[in-house]
């Protein structure tokens, strides 16, 4: 057990991060969260009354810890953050806005707080701001990385260097238990795996999303919308369209009519592979297979076991080396 486990409630340091439509259900967040992960409950393209019954859902197929993931920028945030509440969610799971607009009637609610960031700035303010943990996402990850591309490997690093003390949480870049293993070793207590979830029979996208993600490689991304709200996707018609308009030159006006004539839910929902944003992290070059969340977890957990041993084997053996050099010297 460490900080995150502890004080969150769930049997291992993994995280299966909100992904509009993906995790827009009940099924997926509550097969992570009984098979010892934290699963998380996507509110971001959901009616109110609709997150409301799958708040109750996710409720009813669950005694683990669970959390919901309200992006604050959405319109009607306040209405569902009210539901949150009403339902006595155990945990909530902000993003893409500031803490201080929910922290104090989530804390007293007895709801825990955990803030998504994308840089070293923004994890030291919503940690001076109170919040349980924070999610810090890097580069590599789907959907929207940092603006300045910062790695995850570089920025988790820096956060745990600035803040000790804090729960962090590491997104970006991470498929496998090893990359779990990695997390753990730059100083983060969890891992959030995104695009890796998003590639599960629960996952609630189109199949033909989810085709592209298993087939695409490790090169196959294209970081759409620089100078706007910047998206991680797997490549295609429209990331080509906006990527040679923004070659040529064209205007910032061009660009976000560009950008706006495309969506998530045109891939997610409606199939449009495409033409709509396929997001998806650089991790998706890892991922080969369409597993259920629960067996993807048990996986994960034997993968990060398994790096744990291998890394205390290269300890010992990394010791016996040192032992016999020095006896050659002495």
């Amino acid at each position: 057990m460490n900080r995150f486990t502890k004080t969150f409630g769930v049997a291992h340091p993994i995280v299966q991060a909100g992904m509009s439509w993906a995790s827009s259900n009940p099924a997926l967040p509550a097969a992570v969260s009984n098979a010892g992960g934290l699963g998380v409950l996507a509110a971001g393209p959901m009616y109110p009354e609709d997150f409301r019954a799958a708040l109750r859902a996710l409720k009813a197929a669950t005694d683990r810890p669970f959390a919901v993931n309200v992006p604050l920028y959405r319109q009607g945030a306040d209405e569902i953050l009210d539901i949150v509440i009403d339902e006595k969610a155990p945990i909530l799971v902000a993003s893409q806005g500031g803490p201080k607009k929910y922290l104090d009637r989530f804390h007293a609610a007895g709801i825990k707080c955990i803030h998504v960031v994308a840089s070293e700035t923004h994890a030291l303010k919503a940690l001076e701001a109170g919040v349980d943990a924070i999610v810090a996402v890097g580069g590599e990850a789907g959907g929207h990385p940092p603006p300045d591309q910062v790695s995850t490997l570089v920025l988790v690093r820096a956060i745990a260097k600035a803040a000790p003390e804090a729960i962090l949480i590491a997104g970006g870049g991470i498929a496998d238990g090893a990359g779990i293993a990695a997390m753990l070793a730059l100083g983060a207590d969890a891992a959030q795996l995104g695009t890796r979830y998003l590639a599960t029979r629960e996952a609630s996208v189109h199949p033909a999303y989810k085709d592209r993600v298993i087939s695409a490689g490790i090169a196959d991304t294209a970081l759409v919308g620089r100078g706007m709200s910047p998206i991680r996707m797997i490549a295609n018609d429209f990331s080509a369209r906006f990527l040679e308009a923004e070659a040529a030159g064209a205007d910032i006006e061009a660009r976000r009519a560009i950008f706006a004539g495309s969506s998530l839910k045109l891939a997610a929902l409606d199939g449009d592979v495409a033409n709509g944003k396929i997001e998806a992290g650089q991790s998706a070059g890892l991922i080969d297979d369409l597993p259920g969340a629960g067996e993807l977890t048990a996986r994960l957990i034997a993968e990060y076991r398994s790096a744990l041993a291998r890394l205390a084997g290269l300890d010992v053996a990394l010791e016996g080396g040192l032992e016999r050099s020095l006896q050659g010297v002495l």
